[in-house]
């Protein structure tokens, strides 16, 4: 029996089916080649996308978005579940500054280059820099998973990537406010909107993680303890919903919520009998989500926008890559001293500043909105995501052994 919906269902279907298969033989390709799966995702995307022009999902679709947040929210959580808060306490203030002074200061270098390179005005340059400022936890994360990684090292950098969003997006919406004549650019009100946007997150995700994990894990009053890893799922989705609906950052309450998770601990509580039933369908879960996002990420790579534009856009992302992630990471991590960076750890960090779906989110909504030099935001965006993921995921393992990032100090 149709009805009007049976045509949406099966494009569903097919999109799922069609995503799932290919992604799993991708990640099977991946694991021979010793490449994170992400990076084989966005090939195998670009192939069925450009390619074969077997999946046709615009970045604006509903089906996308949804896709894109979900699964950012999902991972999300989940990298904050994998950090030890006690280890990250020793690293606080190096997280802190990547996360807002590291931002302002790749937006800076970035949006010069930018400037000089397209010819843009400024306010379109910096608009552009701070699409891509911003880490990506959606790529990191799932690289970090597949790969040993340094305790230390790790957490500071999946930190960074779930704080730094905030901010990043913050100044972009502040630029197009600016741009379209709905604001005017001053710091009181945007260091309000950032504290208001930042710590809400922190709050609510604290109060969302407390509450969740207290009705799951609490010995007497776990009322959901036979639905653990429901819950979770429930807790990741409704911090990001929540922190949405209050215009606070809906992914850093998603994070810290995440954090809640991964040490109960603190509250007296334990889930040690779940971690296995935890963890197995935290990694189903994930690898499925990964599958959707960037398979989708690279059917969407606009082949003739990247070839108009893509001498200029890869010197754009060679000067994020090579001059604004060094200066940042020295910068952010040598005033530290308790950290007690090493020679080794800072350049490793340096290297590891994948870019992907907050960015791609972001670019998307500066096409949407009819921004002028959409194309060229577009196409920096995309390059910097395929060549972050491409280039720089797949070398992190390398570079971790050879750096030594690969077992503790």
């Amino acid at each position: 029996m149709e009805t009007a919906a049976t045509p949406v269902i099966h494009h569903l279907l097919i999109l799922l089916i069609l995503i799932v298969i290919a992604g799993m033989l991708a990640g099977r390709a991946a694991l021979q080649l010793r490449i994170p799966d992400v990076a084989a995702f966005i090939i195998v995307g670009m192939l069925l996308g450009q390619g074969l022009h077997w999946i046709n999902e615009s970045s604006s679709s509903l089906i996308n978005q949804l896709v894109l947040i979900v699964g950012s929210t999902v991972i999300l959580f989940d990298g904050g579940r994998n950090i030890s808060l006690t280890g990250l306490r020793k690293v606080k203030w190096t997280v802190a500054l990547l996360s807002v002074p590291g931002v302002l200061i790749t937006v800076a270098v970035v949006g010069t280059a930018i400037h000089l390179i397209f010819g843009l005005e400024w306010l379109y340059a910096l608009l552009a820099a701070s699409v891509i400022a911003s880490t990506d936890p959606a790529s990191i994360i799932p690289v970090f998973r597949q790969v040993s990684i340094r305790k230390k090292v790790r957490e500071t950098v999946e930190s960074e990537s779930a704080f730094n969003d905030a901010t990043g997006s913050i100044i972009t919406f502040a630029l197009i406010a600016a741009i379209t004549g709905k604001s005017a650019l001053e710091a009181g009100p945007l260091l309000y909107e950032f504290a208001y946007t930042a710590f809400g997150g922190i709050a609510l995700g604290l109060l969302i993680g407390a509450f969740s994990v207290f009705i799951v894990a609490h010995l007497k009053l776990g009322i959901l303890r036979d639905y653990t890893t429901i819950a979770m799922l429930a807790t990741a989705l409704a911090a990001y919903l929540f922190g949405d609906l209050l215009h606070v950052s809906g992914f850093m309450a998603t994070f810290v919520a995440g954090l809640i998770w991964g040490n109960p601990r603190l509250l007296k509580l334990q889930l040690d009998e779940k971690e296995s039933e935890i963890v197995h369908f935290s990694d189903n879960v994930t690898v499925m989500l990964r599958m959707l996002i960037f398979v989708l990420l690279g059917s969407q790579v606009d082949i003739a926008l990247l070839l108009e534009y893509g001498w200029q856009s890869i010197a754009v992302v060679l000067v994020l890559m090579l001059i604004a992630r060094p200066i940042t990471v020295l910068v952010c991590s040598l005033p530290d001293r308790k950290a007690a960076w090493q020679k080794n750890e800072l350049v490793f960090m340096m290297w590891v500043r994948e870019t992907g779906v907050i960015p791609a989110v972001l670019s998307g909504m500066i096409t949407s909105a009819g921004i002028q030099y959409a194309d060229k935001i577009a196409s920096i965006t995309l390059m910097a995501i395929l060549v972050t993921v491409l280039l720089q995921a797949s070398t992190t393992a390398f570079l971790a052994k050879k750096l030594g990032m690969d077992s503790e100090a």
